[in-house]
């Protein structure tokens, strides 16, 4: 397909170099994903930035040189954007730590907040008298550009929604901690699967936006009957490989499954949105596993052909199982023994 040969020039061009800075010479900014706990607690900008530090430590904290921290009980298009958005902007531009190009490292929501970030700073700082950032691309774990089903179903719980069963409201608790109240939804609404979806649906950059997609659950399963296709146990396959519609897939791609076996897929993913290109896929890892240091097995490559030369980890090998007639795997190179994050963190090296 032509997005994987894209994908992989744009890949080899980001990672070609030698390893500089966090991740090859470029400069690391991260964009956390949704935290439940801001809709009730409503933290202050200085809590913000705590809660945003916390969310980064197990691993990507030590690697990066700059956050975008922003509240989950506010609106994108409102008060993150003018509170949190543009006053990162303005001092990354400022101190000029995307000179030499940056990339995006992001989990869950932070996927739809760098979209709409891609999609305006630009023109922000511009008519600020500032210099744009060079942004070379991004990395998103999990990425909940797409919408989150889940989403659907809180907001409904806060405007009472009769037809709203106990097992519904159950995974809602536990994705969240809590079920939310009315006047407490903030970016809920935002996440909202259609929502999500109309919010710089088509930008006009074309940065490429690297994807790494889990299927594990950490609910052991009790949210996916919520959520259509394959998903980490709270987003959707069609959210997080960057699907262009909300739909039941089963892959990021129509000739491998999540568990590396190599099979057509029926259900495999076929159009995607703008420069959105899944790289990386783990069947084990789960939403919050899979950017943190933990292993969780094996991870697969959407295409056969990623070699990306001897400076990059992302190496593939096909392994036959049951004899030459038998089924057949492609897995990532030493990710029996590296976690996902560590495996995306060491491609330059």
């Amino acid at each position: 397909m032509k997005y994987i040969y894209k994908a992989l020039c744009i890949v080899s061009l980001l990672l070609s170099t030698a390893s500089f800075s966090a991740i090859g010479p470029y400069s690391v900014v991260l964009i956390h994903g949704f935290q439940p706990d801001q809709l009730q607690s409503r933290p202050d900008r200085d809590q913000v930035a705590v809660d945003g530090s916390d969310y980064w430590q197990n691993y990507w904290l030590q690697h990066a040189d700059a956050r975008i921290d922003w509240p989950a009980h506010e609106r994108i298009e409102g008060k993150i954007a003018s509170d949190y958005l543009w006053p990162a902007l303005k001092r990354l531009s400022e101190q000029e730590t995307c000179l030499s190009g940056c990339l995006l490292v992001t989990h869950s929501t932070g996927d739809l907040v760098a979209r709409y970030l891609l999609d305006n700073q630009e023109n922000w700082l511009t008519n600020a008298g500032l210099e744009p950032l060079n942004i070379v691309g991004t990395f998103d774990f999990a990425g909940a550009g797409g919408g989150v089903e889940l989403a659907n179903i809180a907001v409904n719980v806060t405007e009472g929604g009769g037809w709203l069963n106990h097992a519904m409201k159950k995974a809602v608790s536990l994705w969240m901690g809590q079920l939310p109240s009315k006047g407490n939804i903030g970016v809920l609404n935002d996440l909202k699967v259609a929502n999500a979806r109309q919010l710089a649906m088509w930008p006009d950059n074309r940065v490429p936006r690297i994807r790494f997609v889990g299927n594990g659950s950490d609910f052991l399963g009790a949210t996916s009957p919520f959520i259509p296709g394959s998903d980490d146990g709270v987003v959707a396959a069609h959210s997080a490989c960057g699907a262009a519609d909300a739909d039941a897939f089963d892959s990021c791609s129509t000739a491998i499954e999540f568990d590396g076996q190599l099979d057509y897929v029926h259900k495999g993913v076929r159009r995607f949105m703008p420069s959105h290109y899944p790289l990386l896929m783990g069947d084990k890892y789960s939403h919050l596993t899979i950017f943190n240091p933990w292993h969780k097995g094996k991870v697969t490559a959407t295409d056969p052909e990623l070699m990306l030369g001897d400076q990059s980890r992302i190496a593939v090998e096909t392994v036959d199982e049951d004899g030459w007639f038998g089924k057949k795997y492609r897995f990532v190179r030493d990710s029996d023994r590296d976690t996902l994050s560590e495996l995306v963190h060491a491609l330059p090296q």
